[in-house]
C-alpha cells in the first residue's frame, strides 16, 4: 500500500512516501518559513517526483502532536482536506511516538520534546514501543520526578538535549544522538496502525496539545 506521511508538530515540514513499511522519497525542509507555506508544495513535489496521484494513495499518516500549536493545526487541517476529497483513511501518530522510534535497542525509550519556559512534552515506551505512563506535559522537574523509576532507559528528544544535565541523574540512561522528527517514521507507525486497525477519517482525525497554547494561558 502507498502511504502519504506528514509531519508539521516541529520546526521541520516533513513529507514521506513509503510503499508499506518501506521508504520511497522524503521531503524535509527547514527554511524559515511557515508550515503554511511549505507543507502542500512539499507534498505536490514528492507525489509528482515519483509519478503518484493523491487519489492513488491508500493511507495518510500524520504527526498530531504533540508540538508547535500552529504547526499541527497546519498539518491536521491539510490532511483533513486530502482525505476527505479522495476518501483516504488517516492514521493519528504522536510525535512522541515518532522520536521513540529512533532508538531500537532493547531498553524502554523516554521521549521529550522542549514545550519552552522549563515546560516539556514527555512519553514513556517499552522496548516493545508501547505507551508505559500516559502522556504528560509539566515542568521538567516534575516529569523527572514522575520518571526516575524507569532506569537503564533510551532518551531521545529535542527536550533530553536541552535539560541532559538534569536527565543524566537518572541511573543508567543513555541518549540517543538522532533527536529529529520526521515524516518516514510517522509513516512506519501510521503502517503499523494500519495492520492493527487503529485509524481514522477526515471527520475524526484530531490534534493532540497536552496543553493550551501561550496565548490561552496568557488570557487565561
Amino acid at each position: 500500500m502507498k502511504i502519504l506521511a506528514i509531519d508539521t508538530s516541529s520546526n521541520i515540514c516533513s513529507t514521506a512516501l513509503l510503499e508499506d513499511n518501506n521508504l520511497i522519497d522524503e521531503n524535509n525542509l527547514d527554511n524559515g518559513r511557515t508550515h503554511s507555506e511549505n507543507l502542500m508544495p512539499l507534498v505536490k513535489e514528492l507525489l509528482e517526483r515519483n509519478n503518484i496521484k493523491l487519489s492513488e494513495i491508500d493511507l495518510i499518516a500524520v504527526s498530531c502532536g504533540p508540538g508547535s500549536f500552529t504547526g499541527i493545526r497546519i498539518g491536521i487541517a491539510s490532511v483533513k482536506a486530502m482525505a476527505e476529497i479522495h476518501n483516504i483513511p488517516v492514521a493519528e501518530v504522536t510525535s512522541l511516538e515518532t522520536l521513540a522510534a529512533n532508538d531500537n535497542t532493547d531498553r524502554n525509550k523516554i521521549t521529550i520534546i522542549d514545550a519552552r519556559n522549563n515546560q516539556v512534552y514527555c512519553g514513556v515506551f517499552d522496548k516493545e514501543y508501547n505507551l508505559l505512563e500516559d502522556y504528560m506535559a509539566d515542568d521538567i522537574n516534575e516529569i523527572i520526578a514522575k520518571i526516575s523509576k524507569y532506569s537503564k532507559s533510551s532518551i531521545i528528544g529535542n527536550g533530553a538535549v536541552l535539560h541532559k544535565e538534569l536527565l543524566s541523574k537518572i541511573e543508567g540512561v543513555i541518549f540517543v544522538e538522532n533527536n529529529n522528527q520526521s515524516a518516514y517514521k510517522v509513516g512506519q507507525i501510521g503502517y503499523k496502525k494500519f495492520l492493527s486497525k487503529d485509524l481514522k477519517n477526515a471527520d475524526t482525525v484530531m490534534p493532540i496539545y497536552l496543553r493550551k497554547s501561550q496565548a490561552e494561558r496568557m488570557k487565561k
